[in-house]
C-alpha cells in the first residue's frame, strides 16, 4: 500500500470514528487509537498523539453546532473543565512512565467499560425533578429542546461529578482519548443531566481536555503531522455530520451498535497488550 492509499484509508476510518464519537459523546479517540495500532500498526504513542489532535477537531466541529441548537450547557462544561484539565496534565506526564503494553491493557479495559455503559441504558434516565442547592447556587440549571419545546432540568451532585471529571481527564491524557464515556456517565448518571445535554456538553469539553495533554505529547515529538492531518480531517468531517444527525438519531440503536464494536476492539487491545505490547 502506497502513501496516498494509506492516507485515504486512515482518513476514511477517522471519518467513521468522528461520526460515532460525535453522536455518542464518547469522542473519536475511542476508535482512532485501536484503528491506528491494530489495523495500521502505528506505534501507540504516535497513535495517541494523532488521536489527541483529532479529539480537538471533534470538539471544534461539533460543539459550535450543538451550542447553536441549544443542547450544550456551557456553564457546566466550563466548571467541570477545571477538573478534567488538571487530570489531563497528570495523565500526559504519566504516559511516558507507563509501559506501552500496560497502556494497551488499560485502554482495552476502558473500551469494555465504555461498551457496557453505552449499552446498559438505551433510554434516557428519569432524574429527580427538584433543584439541588449547590447546582442552583452555581446557576447550572438549564433547558434543552424536545419536540419543538424547551424542557428544563436541574444539575445535581456537583462535587461527585467534579471528582469523576478529574478521572476522565487523567484517562484522556494517558490514553489520548476524549474519555467521553466517563464524562457522559458523570453528567447523565451522577449529576442528573439529560443524555443529549450530557453528550453535547461532553463534545465541547473533550477538546479542552485534549488540548491540555496534546502540548505534552507535542513537546515529546509524538505528534506526526503526516499522520495527524488525515486523522484530524476525517474526524472533523464525521463530527460535523454527526452534529446534524443527532437531533433525529435513534439513541437506543446507536448505543447498541457502538457498544458491540468497541467491545470487540477492547478485547483485541487487551489480548495484544498481554501477549506482546506494540
Amino acid at each position: 500500500m502506497n502513501a496516498v492509499d494509506l492516507t485515504l484509508w486512515i482518513a476514511a476510518g477517522s471519518f467513521i470514528a468522528g461520526l460515532l464519537g460525535s453522536l455518542t459523546g464518547l469522542g473519536g479517540g475511542v476508535v482512532i487509537v485501536p484503528l491506528l495500532t491494530l489495523v495500521f500498526h502505528v506505534d501507540i504513542h504516535y497513535a495517541i498523539g494523532a488521536s489527541l489532535v483529532s479529539v480537538i477537531a471533534t470538539s471544534s466541529g461539533a460543539a459550535a453546532a450543538y451550542l447553536r441548537e441549544g443542547y450544550s450547557n456551557m456553564r457546566v462544561g466550563m466548571f467541570l473543565e477545571v477538573a478534567t484539565t488538571f487530570g489531563a496534565l497528570s495523565g500526559a506526564f504519566l504516559a511516558a512512565r507507563v509501559p506501552v503494553s500496560a497502556i494497551a491493557i488499560i485502554f482495552g479495559a476502558l473500551l469494555l467499560y465504555s461498551a457496557w455503559t453505552s449499552a446498559r441504558q438505551p433510554h434516557e434516565a428519569v432524574h429527580p425533578s427538584g433543584p439541588d442547592a449547590l447546582g442552583t447556587r452555581l446557576k447550572m440549571d438549564g433547558n434543552y429542546p424536545v419536540m419543538g419545546e424547551l424542557r428544563e432540568y436541574h444539575v445535581r451532585r456537583v462535587p461527585l461529578g467534579f471528582g469523576l471529571m478529574y478521572i476522565a481527564g487523567l484517562l484522556s491524557g494517558l490514553l489520548g482519548i476524549g474519555s467521553g464515556a466517563v464524562k457522559v456517565l458523570a453528567m447523565d448518571q451522577a449529576m442528573g443531566i439529560p443524555f443529549k445535554v450530557s453528550t453535547t456538553t461532553s463534545n465541547f469539553m473533550i477538546g479542552v481536555t485534549a488540548a491540555a495533554s496534546a502540548g505534552v505529547y507535542l513537546r515529546r515529538g509524538y505528534i506526526d503531522p503526516g499522520l495527524a492531518m488525515p486523522v484530524m480531517l476525517g474526524v472533523l468531517a464525521g463530527a460535523l455530520l454527526g452534529a446534524r444527525l443527532l437531533p433525529s438519531a435513534r439513541v437506543k440503536t446507536l448505543r447498541i451498535v457502538f457498544s458491540l464494536v468497541i467491545a470487540a476492539i477492547g478485547v483485541q487491545m487487551i489480548a495484544k497488550g498481554m501477549m506482546h505490547g506494540f
